[in-house]
């Protein structure tokens, strides 16, 4: 399975957490990394499998790596349909009002032009003990259960 591992980072984190992702499926799935600010909306292919990771920054934005994404779906209206993605967020529980905005963001994005979210989003709280890997690397798989799931059925 191909899987299309994008990401929206102002410090590296997210991209960093991509390759943990990517190691963690292993051999069996083939992974492209990229920053958001280089993938097209449009360009998404609904063959593949797409597994979002971004941050948020300042009031509940996507952080900047992500804004050429965001302009192009909000502007040029991509019909995503048939795209299957899950997202995963990082963000800091001190900042209560907007933790983890921007991968919410995203994801009513995708799924306003027709994309289909598996499973539940995934969330990273940086004020807590746990490091990010340590939630999304098992989240990661639950969401490659549902999808070896619904393939079986």
């Amino acid at each position: 399975m191909n899987i299309g591992l994008y990401y929206g980072s102002e410090t590296g984190n997210s991209e960093m957490l991509c390759e943990d992702i990517a190691a963690e499926l292993g051999e069996a799935f083939t992974c492209d990394i990229q920053s958001l600010a280089d993938v097209d909306p449009a360009a998404l292919d609904p063959s593949w499998f797409y597994i979002f990771v971004t941050s948020t920054y300042g009031n509940g934005d996507l952080p900047s790596t992500a804004l050429p994404f965001e302009e192009a779906l909000t502007s040029g209206k991509p019909d995503l349909a048939g795209l299957r993605f899950a997202i995963f967020g990082l963000g800091d529980q001190v900042f209560a009002d907007t933790f983890n905005h921007g991968s919410r963001k995203l994801a009513e994005m995708l799924v306003g032009q027709g994309a289909v979210q598996v499973g539940e989003r995934g969330l990273h709280d940086a004020s807590g003990f746990e490091m990010p890997e340590d939630i999304a690397l098992p989240w990661a798989q639950g969401i490659m259960a549902l999808l070896a799931a619904e393939k079986a059925a």
